[in-house]
């Protein structure tokens, strides 16, 4: 049977999150720092929402666009908290989930050979979901020392005459970059000039640290027309599992996003509608208090990990930091594997993330802070094991 796979995706590596935790799961008492997931149960009262549709027999399909007050909801959410208007009914579609809302908008802009330029270490469904759309995956890395954040000026170092497409990330996986509105007017000054269009996830978006307030590129002059606006409520509502993204974008576009998901999905599951609504409409005490909770946690690990000797800069977004390991001289891989056998700590290799990643690791903070103590003990005396094995084989 393998000689009839076809060779697009033979040639797509598994992803390196879920291949390092099926080495997890076969261990027990492991902290885990790994899984992008909020340790947060998803808040009763959208739970409650979604038992109530259940009970009241709303069990079929909805519009393949999505249920018309979700979208509405919608709407008024993306205008109060991103600034940008979009007209519920034939500018907002809803998807299962931000990586469907991303495969949809891919397949739908690119033909063949058509590039697409995204920055590294980024998401990991990122690279190879430009290539089952046909499309050529350009990738910039992003520095440490820039806190992970994009430069104009390295994205018009790669752009050529194929180039149709920029995908932004911030605030980032898996680094907590984020972008600062000078550097982001840049960027959007160079999509309009070179004609790109911008897929902007921004999953993260509520995530922000600091007092930092988060900008849209699709805010700024003269780039709604020419954005995809991807966000959901999986992080900032604990709702992973519900399954519910969202794009929003011009009518054409969307018209041609809704044509493949209707063949391919139809519509996200109703009952994950109806939670999501309540979460928009209601959820903001619930997230903020969550909010609250990962900044002190993020405090916490930042300070813990540049005391033993692991550089690590203060992220303003998301629920991860990204330490710099190489110091230690093993590689991310060996680090993350003998970390877990040695410690059971896990945390996921750099490399997961792109090339770019190496010499780094990813710690999620969306865990207990009791756990985050002890996980950082036991990181700590694992610096100090290999420090002192280099010395010894000096």
């Amino acid at each position: 049977m393998s000689i009839r796979i076809a060779d697009t995706v033979k040639d797509i590596p598994r992803s390196g999150i879920r291949d390092f935790f099926e080495v997890v799961q076969t261990m027990g008492d492991v902290i885990s720092l790994g899984i992008g997931e909020p340790d947060f149960v998803t808040p009763w009262h959208i739970r409650e929402a979604a038992i109530y549709s259940l009970e009241r027999g709303r069990t079929g399909y909805t519009s393949n666009l999505g249920l018309p007050r979700l979208r509405r909801a919608i709407s008024d959410y993306v205008r109060k908290h991103f600034e940008v208007r979009y007209e519920p009914l034939s500018e907002v579609l809803v998807s299962v989930g931000v990586s469907e809302a991303i495969d949809l908008a891919l397949r739908a802009l690119l033909n063949p050979g058509d590039e697409v330029i995204y920055h590294e270490p980024c998401y990991v469904s990122y690279a190879p979901s430009i290539v089952l759309a046909g499309g050529v995956a350009r990738p910039i890395e992003t520095r440490a020392e820039d806190k992970f954040s994009l430069l104009a000026k390295d994205i018009e170092s790669v752009i050529t005459p194929r180039s149709r497409v920029l995908m932004l990330n911030f605030p980032t996986n898996p680094t907590g970059g984020t972008m600062a509105p000078e550097e982001l007017e840049k960027i959007a000054a160079l999509c309009i000039k070179h004609d790109l269009i911008v897929m902007s996830d921004e999953i993260y978006s509520e995530l922000t640290y600091d007092g930092a307030k988060h900008t849209s590129i699709a805010s700024l002059p003269g780039m709604k027309e020419r954005t995809v606006l991807l966000h959901g409520v999986s992080k900032a509502y604990a709702m992973t599992g519900w399954r519910i993204g969202f794009a929003c974008a011009p009518v054409e576009l969307i018209e041609a996003m809704m044509k493949i998901h209707q063949y391919a999905i139809l519509c996200a599951p109703i009952m994950s509608q109806e939670g999501a609504f309540e979460a928009l409409e209601r959820g903001e005490p619930a997230m903020l208090n969550m909010r609250r909770e990962y900044e002190l946690r993020r405090n916490y690990i930042t300070s813990a990990l540049n005391e033993m000797g692991l550089e690590c800069f203060k992220p303003k977004g998301a629920f991860y930091v990204f330490p710099k390991i190489a110091s230690l001289g093993v590689s991310s891989k060996d680090f993350s594997l003998r970390l877990l056998r040695e410690k059971k700590v896990a945390v996921v290799p750099g490399t997961a993330f792109g090339p770019g990643g190496e010499g780094f690791v990813r710690c999620s903070y969306a865990t207990a802070l009791d756990q985050i103590k002890i996980a950082m003990t036991r990181i700590a005396e694992f610096c100090e094991e290999v420090k002192a094995g280099r010395a010894e084989a000096a």
